[in-house]
Formats: structure tokens, C-alpha cells, sequence
């Protein structure tokens, strides 16, 4: 019930999330899943989360706490970005083990965000507590109903992909996601962080009567049948095999 796909190129990060946490016949739940945590000058996050509500709830919760309590260890205090994931992994794995266990209670997390004195960084955070990265060849991360809208991804996204196509193509690949999957919907939230500014940047929520979010389906939708219209017609194929278009005899 969830896609959330974050890139990071040289200009900052881009964040896509969508809010739909359940969706029925007679009844379709909202529930933001990105988050932000900062001080401005110094440091700055953005969270996206998947998985079992009640655990990620339960882990934004704890980074909140934590802060406000000023716990030894807390997203203020942390040295980098990897310490960062390794806690919140270390929080949501104690979630999971505190409502019994098993799949039903897992959460998967990406943290974005750049730390003074550090480059700006992505991890995918994994249930199990352990995190992956992006790299130049996959500069992006996804979360949830990841298969729909990772073609887009991988075609367009590089790392000196400008912040504002980032996020364009992020969002055309969270519509691609919502056609072919319902329990995908909005409101859609959109944050943008630039490098080395260490304050919250542009933020977009967009409802699902949205004028902006019809206007991206309508046009993406457009340009891709003109697409496949103006591909070269398949007959033209025959002069490069030498087949009269008969097909394999038998």
C-alpha cells in the first residue's frame, strides 16, 4: 500500500511519497509517510516509510522522543549519515521484536539528509536493521510497489540529473505506479533538499483533486502514445532480416 522513491544527484535530494495506507471497495486510508528532522545549519533529514504503520508510527515516534529528551543517542547527535540508519534500523528492529515478530510487523525506511562536514547521502534501511546506498549507477532508492515506476528511473535519473528533473521524473514515475496499482494513491508529498544548504527546501503536497497531478497524468499519458505512434513502422524490420514476412516454416 505504499511507493516512496527518493534520488540524490549533485544538486540535493529529491523525496516522492504517496499516502495511501489501505484501500478497499468501500473505504481508502491516508497516512503521510515522509517525515523531516533537522537543525537547520547543521544538519537536515527526510525519512519515507513502508511497511507496517503501527511500526513506523512507533519509530517516528521514537526519533521525536529521543530528541526532545535528548537522549545520548538521537538524528542530533549522530556523527554521519550511515550512524544514522544504523539507528533508526536499531529502533525499528526493536519494534518489530516488541509486537511479536514476523512479516506482518516489518518496516522498511529510506533516510536522506546531509550532515555538516559530509556530502549528502541516501540509505535504503531494510526490516532487518541493515541499509544499503545509492551509487552512480543507481543514484535512486524505492520503497513499496518499487517494479511500475522504476523504468522512468533508470532511463533518466544520473547524478547530474538537475534537482527540479529529479523530482518531475520521480513524479511521473509515482503516476506511472498509481495506473497500475490502486492501493498506490495521494495525496502525494514532494520535498526537495539542496546540496550544502542545511535547511528544509521546497515542499509540494499535492490532493487528489489536484489540477497539477491531473495535468502529469494527461500529458505523460499523451506523450507516451505519441511516442509509440512515431516509432519506425514494424514491416521496416524485414529489409534488415531478408523475411518476405511469411514467418519460420514449419
Amino acid at each position: 500500500m505504499t511507493y516512496c522513491v527518493a534520488a540524490l544527484v549533485d544538486e540535493g535530494i529529491s523525496y516522492c511519497s504517496d499516502s495511501r495506507t489501505s484501500a478497499g471497495v468501500d473505504q481508502i486510508n491516508t497516512y503521510s509517510k515522509m517525515f523531516r528532522f533537522g537543525q537547520d545549519g547543521n544538519r537536515q533529514f527526510v525519512i519515507l516509510s513502508a511497511g507496517n504503520l503501527a511500526t513506523t508510527q512507533a519509530v517516528i515516534e521514537q526519533l521525536s522522543k529521543d530528541i526532545s529528551t535528548q537522549a545520548a543517542i538521537n538524528l542530533n547527535t549522530v556523527a554521519d549519515m550511515g550512524e544514522a540508519a544504523d539507528y533508526i534500523g536499531q529502533l525499528s528492529v526493536n519494534e518489530q521484536t516488541k509486537s511479536g515478530g514476523g512479516n506482518i510487523y516489518e518496516a522498511t525506511f529510506i533516510l536522506g539528509g546531509q550532515i555538516l562536514g559530509n556530502p549528502p547521502h541516501l540509505s535504503l534501511i531494510y526490516p532487518q536493521g541493515n541499509h544499503i546506498s545509492t551509487s552512480k549507477e543507481t543514484p535512486f532508492l524505492q520503497i513499496g510497489e518499487t517494479k511500475y515506476g522504476k523504468p522512468i528511473l533508470d532511463r533518466i535519473i544520473t547524478p547530474q540529473t538537475s534537482l527540479n528533473m529529479a523530482a518531475l521524473c520521480s513524479l511521473v514515475s509515482m503516476d506511472s505506479t498509481m495506473r497500475s496499482n490502486l492501493s498506490v494513491g495521494p495525496p502525494i508529498d514532494i520535498q526537495l533538499y539542496h546540496t550544502d544548504s542545511f535547511i528544509g527546501g521546497e515542499y509540494y503536497h499535492l490532493p487528489e483533486d489536484s489540477e497539477y497531478l491531473r495535468d502529469v497524468n494527461r500529458i505523460w499519458n499523451e506523450r507516451m502514445i505519441e511516442s509509440v505512434a512515431g516509432m519506425p513502422p514494424l514491416d521496416s524490420a524485414l529489409a534488415e532480416t531478408g523475411d518476405n514476412g511469411s514467418g519460420p516454416v514449419l
